[in-house]
């Protein structure tokens, strides 16, 4: 189920207008020369037009949908959405104001550092402090989530990852503008999340009902600024191979590219697309399925000379869920892992609460903050 994106995504179509634009899309397949609009790489990134999953229609469009994705989450872990129904204008107020707040001094920025976040792990980083295997991303960014006030439960008894978002007053209107990117990103979480369990032979709500009601939403910018050339033995990443820790993240990059992602042929680029977002699965989806589904390392390498942005929405089980395989009623045995991933850790072997598992792997992207905050 391949579909072009021109007219298709993020342009505040009515539902059954998207559904009915989208049965017409879901005929098409990706020719053999792609077209000047569609970058050749993508012939290896499908491309899913998920309009009849917004529209929230559980039968018809949906199971054709719903297959596309299963196809996408076992043979790539990666694919493109359109007909999301997020629409262009939030996405571009949120854009310009995300470039206003980078181009502000440093100095400025540090007034959101991310240690006065404390435990919420919220707030601003400035290049090179945040870690991938240990080694010094080439990015800066501001990390976001659920905005909860002290009179939340949850932040009162001191839980990691909640509590209220740390804002730049310079940027006017940049908070309001996040809660409301984050708000549609959830709901079109959900919707995928339908995608998927339709695809594993589940209720469309299996997901939501079971580790999902209460999602830990995380939402981050990250600014990649221009770095000088390097040799190819030894690039500057603006973030080394990892894979996401939860279940779907969704992506909306800027025009700049840069982000690769790890095949069975080796690295393939998966650029930007207008009006799509690039969705990944995580490791929490990959242990659900026993490795059915794989979560796939990606990385990022500007070299476009321009500062690139991106904007990551981590849609994850509840901090407290404990996510156990699910019952595919096939006889499925994972895999031995720890050779193939990056960090040599297998995602079936961990026993615990889903916050057990972020809070061990966000720890060792910034360790000394870790220390004081978690």
């Amino acid at each position: 189920m391949v579909a072009r994106p021109n007219g298709i995504g993020g342009r505040g179509v009515s539902p059954r207008h998207a559904r009915r634009r989208g049965r017409r899309s879901l005929r098409l397949r990706m020719p053999s020369v792609p077209p000047d609009d569609v970058p050749p790489s993508l012939d290896s990134v499908p491309i899913i037009d998920v309009s009849a999953l917004v529209a929230g229609d559980a039968h018809g469009d949906a199971s054709e949908t719903a297959a596309a994705v299963g196809r996408a989450c076992r043979e790539r872990g990666f694919f493109y959405v359109v007909g999301h129904g997020v629409g262009d204008e939030v996405q571009t107020r949120l854009e310009g104001m995300a470039r206003a707040f980078f181009e502000l001094p440093e100095e400025v920025k540090l007034r959101i550092r991310m240690a006065l976040g404390g435990r919420a792990w919220r707030g601003y980083f400035p290049v090179g402090d945040e870690l991938t295997s240990g080694r010094p991303d080439a990015k800066e960014g501001l990390y976001f989530g659920q905005e909860l006030d002290d009179t939340d439960a949850r932040v009162r008894a001191g839980l990691p990852l909640h509590g209220p978002n740390l804002f730049p007053a310079e940027v006017p209107g940049l908070g309001e503008t996040v809660l409301e990117y984050m708000r549609a990103m959830t709901e079109l979480g959900h919707a995928l999340m339908r995608g998927v369990a339709l695809s594993l032979g589940l209720e469309p709500a299996h997901f939501r009902d079971r580790y999902m009601a209460d999602p830990l939403v995380l939402f981050r910018i990250f600014h990649y600024p221009p770095v000088p050339a390097r040799t190819t033995d030894d690039p500057q990443w603006g973030v080394g191979e990892h894979t996401d820790y939860g279940v779907l993240t969704i992506l909306k990059q800027d025009d700049v590219g840069g982000l690769q992602v790890k095949s069975g042929a080796g690295w393939i680029d998966a650029p930007p697309i207008p009006g799509s977002f690039v969705c990944n699965i995580g490791d929490m989806l990959d242990r659900l399925t026993r490795g059915l589904y794989r979560s796939t390392p990606h990385r990022v390498l500007n070299t476009s000379g321009r500062g690139r942005l991106s904007f990551p929405f981590f849609f994850d089980p509840g901090f407290e869920a404990r996510v156990e395989p699910v019952d595919l009623g096939a006889a499925i045995t994972p895999e031995e892992d720890r050779a193939l991933r990056w960090d040599g850790a297998s995602v079936h072997d961990f026993e615990g609460t889903y916050g057990d598992y972020v809070l061990a792997k966000v720890s060792k992207v910034f360790p000394e903050l870790g220390e004081r905050a978690l």
